[in-house]
């Protein structure tokens, strides 16, 4: 086919992967990807402009008809910091998150497989600048293909311990709240009578939503540094795990109602942290987490640190990553429905 589109319509490049069975969306900005280049200093400043200049094209890749209610992508920018590889912003159906465990996993993937950045060795090193802080990435890499990779996270936290709050419809809930590069609200699915299989995605998405709405409203949440980053971002419900080579099982309602497919890794991450302050997870021990379709990510307690007024972990949390495609979208100027809507 030799067509091509109009020269005023938007051109947008991206390379699609899933992580865990999670969609990552990689855009790119600069000539390369046709997204504009971001102003601002630190990665926290991009991400300001980018929700108030260009949100636009945060729709039009999240939504329908080129995304779905449930789509995940990222943006790729030069990094902010001297000795920082790329910097990376995640965006989804409500906006933008402060960072993305399957993120990390699928951007790393990307990188070195298309050589973005070159693979130096088995185990090549990606740095990257999030809303959340430093991210450092290492790719098991054969020579072609990265077939795992570990990342070691902003440091985590427990923000909660043992809460109750009264949910419509459920009654009083217990709930923990951890920080893992975003803050989570942790649930126990017997206790809000739910299965954490997709026989019940949509009461898990209502159940999710309910628990979040109500923790938003009863707990203040604050995070030790960034304005920015002090808000809820999801529930996240716990249970046993199906198989026998995990220890339990995440499903993850977040944004607006979005349910993560992979076991979440800023979540898997905020469990880390909360299974260590309970005694049950030592340094250096690791635990493997489920997701909704049995996937699986595997967290450890890397270090103790500090952070602000916390005792906080540097969790390590390691997965696996696919490309699916490489996608160059197009917005007519004329489109109606250039913008995106989404239909839940």
């Amino acid at each position: 086919m030799t067509w091509s589109s109009p020269a005023d319509w938007l051109r947008l490049t991206t390379i699609d992967t899933h992580a865990a069975g999670e969609p990552l969306r990689v855009i790119i900005s600069g000539s390369e990807g046709g997204f504009p280049v971001l102003p601002g200093d630190s990665i926290l400043a991009k991400r300001r402009y980018a929700r108030e200049h260009l949100d636009h094209l945060r729709r039009a890749l999240m939504f329908e008809p080129r995304g779905h209610a449930d789509m995940y992508g990222c943006l790729l920018t030069p990094p902010p910091t001297p000795d920082g590889d790329f910097g990376v912003l995640f965006i989804h159906n409500e906006g933008y998150s402060t960072m993305c465990g399957h993120g990390i996993i699928g951007l790393t993937t990307v990188v070195f497989e298309t050589g973005l950045k070159l693979a130096d060795g088995p185990t090549p090193i990606l740095r990257l600048d999030t809303p959340a802080g430093r991210v450092t990435a290492r790719a098991e890499w054969d020579g072609t293909r990265v077939r795992s990779v570990s990342f070691e996270n902003v440091p985590s936290f427990v923000y909660a311990l043992d809460q109750t709050v009264n949910v419509p419809g459920l009654g009083q809930v217990r709930y923990d709240v951890a920080f893992g590069g975003a803050f989570y609200a942790f649930c126990d699915a017997d206790d809000l009578g739910v299965r954490l299989t997709a026989d019940d995605f949509r009461k898990l998405i209502d159940v999710g939503m309910w628990v979040k709405r109500a923790v938003m409203e009863a707990l203040p949440i604050h995070h030790p540094f960034e304005s920015d980053l002090g808000f809820l971002y999801g529930t996240i419900i716990c249970g046993a795990a199906h198989s026998a080579d995990a220890h339990s099982r995440n499903v993850c309602i977040f944004a607006e109602g979005e349910v993560d497919r992979s076991p979440t890794g800023t979540g898997v991450s905020a469990r880390v942290a909360l299974e260590h302050a309970r005694g049950r997870l030592p340094l250096g021990q690791s635990f493997t987490v489920e997701s909704i379709i049995g996937t699986t990510f595997t967290g450890r307690v890397a270090q103790t640190t500090s952070f602000g007024e916390y005792a906080a972990i540097i969790p390590e949390v390691t997965g696996s990553a696919w490309i699916t495609g490489r996608h160059e979208f197009l917005v007519a100027p004329d489109d109606p429905l250039r913008e995106g809507f989404i239909l839940r």
